[in-house]
């Protein structure tokens, strides 16, 4: 009876047993083991075996990256104004040793360190450079935390600034400088708009005053080469109508002259017929609107009419001696 009852809890106590030697660890995972209280294996991802009563499984966590979120926190820019900053730093775990046995609260070492390293670089920058520069505020937290970490285990992949949020005197001194800003780009604005559109009416009437001499100039010239042309013509048609008329009474003289030789009769007739000339161009003469006044000595006229024979006696010995 009593041989049954400790075969009973041999077979109780050994099948635990062997049952707490088998550990599974899951993908993502590792686990660090003690043995008699020092460290002897790290337990990696998958099925693993340990040693009942002598082994202890320390510390289980994940090699996944994780988030820390950081709370908002109070820090003092260089020109001496208050902020509040909060942040999120993703970061893993890469050596589980370091992790467990280089600090013992490790997640608050974590959020210790975030969160001076916030103050320290806040406290080197302005307030205008917490807002323009925020990339590169990243960049310099990443790489620090970086650093720091490593002797942890830890390997810090990214930080992001989530808000950056001023006093409430900050603020409203911030609208109150934007406002006037605004303002003051509008005047300028404004002016330079009334700046170019003066420019722009006085370059017009510029133009146009230049356009209206060019064309004034231009009508003068045009006027003048009318007038040159017209003079031109007219000189023309004088100096034709005076060569045609020369050219008649050449004629007419040629045919007088022909008249005479061939006809001894002819004499008389063509001095009547200059002297009925001669009296007609003094009536003509005195239709003029001139209003001229011609005086003739009836004595004279046959005098006038001895001229006028000798001259046509010329013409006639002209004739004769081209004729010869």
């Amino acid at each position: 009876m009593f041989e049954n009852f400790f075969l009973l809890i041999f077979l109780a106590l050994g099948g635990s047993a062997v049952a707490g030697s088998v550990k599974v660890i899951n993908q993502g995972n590792e686990s660090l083991v003690e043995r008699l209280g020092s460290y002897n294996k790290k337990l990696e991802p998958g099925l693993n075996f340990v040693i009942p009563f002598l082994d202890k499984i320390v510390y289980h966590e994940t090699i996944r990256e994780k988030v820390l979120d950081i709370p908002p926190q109070k820090c003092i820019t260089r020109d001496n104004v208050g902020i509040e900053v909060d942040a999120v730093i993703y970061w893993r775990i890469v050596d589980m040793e370091k992790a467990w046995y280089k600090v013992e609260n490790l997640h608050s070492a974590m959020t210790n360190l975030v969160l001076t390293q916030i103050r320290s670089e806040m406290g080197q920058l302005e307030l205008d450079q917490t807002f323009t520069a925020r990339s590169q505020i990243n960049e310099l937290l990443l790489r620090d935390l970086d650093i720091a970490t490593d002797p942890w285990g830890v390997k810090v992949t990214r930080v992001e600034l989530r808000d950056i949020i001023p006093s409430q005197a900050v603020t409203e001194s911030m609208e109150l400088q934007m406002s006037a800003e605004r303002r003051r780009r509008a005047a300028i604005l404004n002016s330079e708009g009334e700046r170019e559109a003066a420019v722009n009416s006085a370059r017009g009437k510029a133009e146009a005053q230049i356009l209206d001499a060019e064309a004034r100039q231009k009508s003068v010239i045009l006027q003048a080469e009318a007038e040159q042309k017209a003079i031109v013509l007219k000189a023309q048609a004088e100096r034709q109508q005076q060569v045609l008329k020369a050219q008649a009474i050449a004629e007419s003289a040629e045919i007088i002259a022909q008249k005479i030789n061939s006809n001894a009769t002819a004499r008389p007739a063509l001095e009547v017929l200059l002297a009925l000339g001669y009296l007609d161009m003094g009536s003509t003469i005195g239709k003029s609107d001139s209003s001229k006044v011609m005086f003739m000595d009836p004595r004279t006229i046959p005098a006038t009419l001895e001229g006028i024979r000798s001259i046509v006696s010329d013409i006639q010995n002209d004739s004769v001696v081209n004729g010869r």
